[in-house]
């Protein structure tokens, strides 16, 4: 994305995520477009994890179970998830992902459900053996088109601190403010 200063020189964005700096303990974030689940979707990741379970794969089996469809994989519902916060919080920002707990599945998806996720920053400390890095605690909520929760993961990262530059042009976009 490029913008025009008023100089007439354009000024070129990078999409990224957030650097620890940036993020705030307490704030929301809404990654938005949703992600609707297909059929395919759900065939192709069960057969990718080499997972058979039939309440996925197998229509006629399912349909006698609790649900009486197919559920979709709960591992493709938590990798979506996760997936729907890189481009908003950990693009380019994230040295590495340290773990999930606290995962849950509360209510199921289906074929023809829109996963909705949203991101909760819970936590936040500078690491103590990588200087220039930071540990979030951040928690994903997914929940279907009528706002049921579908799964929850609380997500441990390490990630770096913005650049001295960064934080400058952070501040020059907000007025000089920055929050860090």
């Amino acid at each position: 994305m490029t913008s025009v200063e008023p100089t007439g020189e354009m000024r070129e964005i990078l999409q990224r995520g957030l650097y620890f700096d940036e993020l705030e303990v307490g704030s929301r974030y809404l990654h938005r477009p949703g992600r609707t689940a297909t059929e395919a979707d759900n065939v192709l990741f069960s057969s990718l994890t080499m997972n058979t379970q039939a309440l996925h794969l197998d229509a006629a089996f399912s349909e006698g179970e609790p649900f009486g469809q197919r559920l979709m994989n709960s591992m493709w519902t938590l990798s979506t998830m996760v997936g729907a916060s890189v481009s908003q919080i950990t693009q380019g920002t994230l040295v590495a992902q340290l773990g999930l707990t606290d995962i849950a599945f509360p209510a199921p998806v289906f074929h023809g459900d829109t996963l909705y996720t949203d991101t909760e920053i819970l936590s936040k400390r500078p690491s103590s053996s990588r200087p220039g890095q930071g540990i979030v605690t951040m928690r994903h909520t997914g929940r279907n088109q009528q706002g049921v929760v579908v799964a929850t993961a609380t997500r441990t990262a390490l990630m770096w601190f913005a650049p001295d530059d960064a934080v400058q042009d952070a501040a020059a976009d907000t007025g000089g403010r920055h929050d860090g």
